[in-house]
């Protein structure tokens, strides 16, 4: 018995038995929730996991629209995943085999090459997607205002390929055009390089290809400016490169570096600058790659 006034017991009185009263509803729907369902009926909870998905189809000029089918309340449903702006870039993740083509890859070419996109398509397992990008392109042809045209570059197979010069002389304007031309070539084939970016021996390789690229542009109009010309350019004696280039006031001041080198006697250091330039030029020789780099069916 609590000392307290009688309004106050009262009080008490009422509200734990308020209390009390609702605890036992509680517990009582609770249990005849678990009485009326039956647990094995969802083993593996896939009822609880699943949930509603866009089931609308909703198109645009841009979109790609990937139909999709779904587990949710005990039935199988069809839905859509709609990617109405493409320009934001998609990501495809998943192991090999998971089906990343089949259900993605394979209709994001349909459908943008049928809505008028220009694709570019790499194909590892050439020529699974090429086949369907092409027949796609035929399907689609009375669609395009301009008619589209279809080129491969395959450098193991030169006989399913065309041709293209990465170099072309149309392209260059001046000589910050060949720099830049042989700063993308000289990091792809050392991607350390990336890192190395204004060393001595990164730089020096990168403006002895640009000058070389630079000189067979305005060597006769440009007749021999190709990939697999330069390389094989550098790869001569350097006796014989530089008088050749420095008689272009153009490339004067461009090759002073080596020309310093070479007047001084500083025969490691000027080898050292040729070296870091031959070397991964050197891997790009092969019969396929010239004959696919000296050529103009398309450009870049």
């Amino acid at each position: 018995y609590l000392p307290l006034s009688l309004t106050v017991n009262t009080a008490l009185y009422v509200s734990t038995l308020s209390a009390g009263y609702i605890c036992l509803l509680m517990a009582g729907l609770w249990m005849s929730r678990l009485l009326k369902n039956n647990l094995l009926d969802d083993v593996f909870n896939l009822e609880n996991e699943s949930f509603m998905q866009e089931t609308r189809l909703i198109e645009n000029e841009y979109s790609v629209n990937l139909p999709t089918r779904f587990f949710y309340k005990k039935k199988w449903n069809k839905g859509w995943i709609n990617i109405v702006n493409p320009f934001r870039a998609s990501i495809v993740l998943g192991t090999p085999g998971s089906g990343k083509s089949y259900a993605i890859v394979n209709s994001y070419i349909k459908q943008q090459i049928a809505k008028g996109f220009a694709i570019y398509v790499y194909d590892y397992k050439f020529d699974d997607l090429s086949v369907i990008a092409y027949n796609t392109m035929l399907d689609n042809m009375d669609k395009y205002k301009v008619k589209p045209k279809f080129y491969v570059i395959n450098f193991d197979n030169p006989r399913k390929s065309n041709r293209c010069n990465p170099i072309n002389p149309a392209f260059m304007t001046d000589i910050a055009d060949a720099y830049e031309s042989a700063y993308t070539i000289m990091l792809n084939l050392n991607r350390t390089w990336i890192q190395k970016q204004g060393d001595f021996f990164v730089e020096s390789p990168i403006i002895l290809l640009a000058a070389i690229i630079w000189y067979m542009k305005i060597y006769q109009n440009g007749k021999y400016c190709t990939f697999p010309h330069a390389i094989e350019f550098l790869n001569r004696k350097y006796a014989d490169i530089f008088p050749i280039l420095t008689s272009y006031p153009a490339l004067e001041n461009y090759l002073s570096p080596f020309m310093d080198a070479w007047e001084g006697n500083a025969q490691e250091q000027l080898q050292g600058q040729i070296a870091s330039a031959k070397i991964p030029l050197s891997r790009m020789i092969s019969p396929q790659l010239y004959w696919l780099m000296t050529g103009d069916d398309f450009t870049l």
